[in-house]
């Protein structure tokens, strides 16, 4: 049934080529690509979705698109299903979709591949058999070949002369040849891969923070402690890839037009929306129940942390300083959480090195997104509230804040805590200028425009970081 593409057979050359939009022109649906953005800038239109979707689908999805324009330029397009519009100009060509028109239009004319435009009216929710019904008045039975992806499509699939059956598997394949001839079938490609890539598992080596307090206390020797730090990475992991997917599908605009960003599952349509939907708020209640196990308290901070990162995703972000103070803490606050699930005493030093270091972290993360904009001839972050000209003043705060985060470290050494914590508490200062040239080092690579858009990734994963790791971990062990 699968094969190369090719030119359509020359018997199916008379009948119209009717084209489904969501999940076979574009891998992606544009229902649910509108209520994101929808969301994303005004979330409590949440509230009234229940109350449009009572007036029925097609009045639910006329009710978002009066509200929500999406750029066309940017969304992710299958590539076989346009090659197939391409080389078929000598039939006429219709975009056929339940998606409203007034964001289906827009599309039709990016494109310009279509003599017409079938789709849902706010009246009429173009769909499975109302589709079938539209098509058969239009071009009669059996006079147009249909490209469809869904279940859905079966009905369509009824009355057409041929068939693509585009981003599904053999089953249905098979179920739509009992209709029809099927030209070809092109399969959605594995998705165990992009899962992985959107769970963004390398993230997690964010929550070897919660670790911190453990070794910091002096508890790494105590078995009790170390299993409610493993629950605590393990509420923050689970917790943390909600909160990535949930971004993702709320930053859909933005993402496409950013270098790296643009090839994230969601934004290239390597996976389907309504899965994110779906899975976001799984992996969210599987952390807070992995947390309550861990501690009611522990718990408590695990909240704070989704409720502050949630608030970052939908609006404070945008916010010019306000976002990388917010990033800075989100950082601390998996050190607080490391602290409260063994049930240590905060540490003032502690938070203060962490509050410094990580607000240096993420001015670095948008000074080098910035440098690339710059780099590729753009004046602004999309999504975000800064310019390129706020480059130099991003720098000097940046370093600015990992150099006293360096200053932090060393009056603790000298402090009442540190003294009853260490044998030989001097020997701490050796970290001082490890610290002093990793910061430095950071900075000159963002300067030449060679840092990795996540500063944690690139401690994680470059030599000379490792090497401080390692030097900084062996002077405090000598130290105690």
């Amino acid at each position: 049934m699968s094969s190369p593409h090719h030119s359509a057979p020359a018997e199916a050359q008379a009948h119209a080529l009717c084209v489904d939009l969501d999940g076979t022109l574009l891998n992606s649906d544009i229902l649910y690509e509108s209520l994101l953005a929808l969301l994303a800038r005004q979330p409590l239109y949440l509230f009234l979705l229940p109350f449009w979707l009572l007036q029925g689908k097609a009045a639910l999805k006329r009710q978002i698109a009066r509200r929500i324009t999406l750029d066309p330029a940017h969304l992710p397009y299958n590539a076989q299903v346009l090659e197939l519009l391409r080389t078929t100009s000598q039939r006429p060509r219709v975009l056929c979709t339940a998606s409203d028109a007034l964001l289906v239009a827009p599309i039709a004319a990016h494109l310009g591949l279509f003599e017409r435009v079938i789709a849902s009216d706010g009246a009429l929710n173009l769909s499975g058999t109302r589709k079938a019904e539209a098509l058969v008045e239009a071009f009669g039975a059996r006079g147009f070949d249909y490209a469809g992806n869904g279940k859905v499509d079966l009905a369509v699939w009824q009355h057409a002369a041929g068939a693509w059956v585009v981003n599904n598997d053999q089953h249905l394949a098979r179920a739509a040849a009992q209709h029809t001839r099927v030209h070809r079938h092109w399969p959605a490609p594995p998705r165990a891969g992009a899962w992985l890539k959107a769970l963004r598992l390398h993230q997690w080596l964010k929550n070897l923070l919660v670790f911190v307090p453990l070794l910091t206390a002096h508890r790494f020797l105590e078995p009790q402690a170390v299993m409610q730090s493993l629950l605590a990475f393990a509420a923050f992991s689970l917790c943390a890839s909600g909160v990535y997917l949930l971004n993702d599908l709320l930053d859909l605009a933005a993402d496409r037009q950013h270098l790296r960003k643009r090839q994230r599952p969601f934004a290239a349509g390597r996976l389907p929306l309504l899965h994110g939907v779906l899975v976001a708020p799984l992996l969210t209640v599987a952390g807070l129940l992995v947390a309550l196990a861990c501690s009611p308290a522990f718990a408590g901070v695990l909240l704070v942390y989704y409720t502050a990162t949630l608030a970052y995703s939908l609006r404070l972000k945008r916010v010019v300083m306000l976002d990388v103070v917010l990033l800075a803490g989100l950082y601390t606050v998996r050190i607080i959480g490391g602290t409260v699930a063994i049930g240590a005493e905060l540490s003032f030093w502690l938070l203060a090195f962490s509050m410094f270091i990580f607000l240096s972290l993420a001015l670095l993360k948008r000074y080098t997104e910035l440098h690339a904009m710059l780099a590729r001839g753009k004046t602004a972050a999309s999504g975000r509230g800064y310019g390129v000209d706020d480059l130099p003043l991003l720098q000097s705060l940046g370093s600015a804040a990992g150099y006293i985060a360096v200053m932090v470290m060393a009056l603790y050494i000298n402090s009442p805590e540190s003294i009853e914590l260490y044998r030989n508490p001097k020997l701490l200062w050796f970290i001082c200028p490890v610290l002093l040239y990793w910061v430095s080092r950071a900075w000159v690579i963002a300067h030449r425009g060679d840092m990795h858009d996540d500063p944690i990734v690139f401690a994680a994963t470059d030599r000379p970081s490792q090497v401080v790791a390692v030097l900084c971990a062996l002077f405090a062990l000598v130290a105690i």
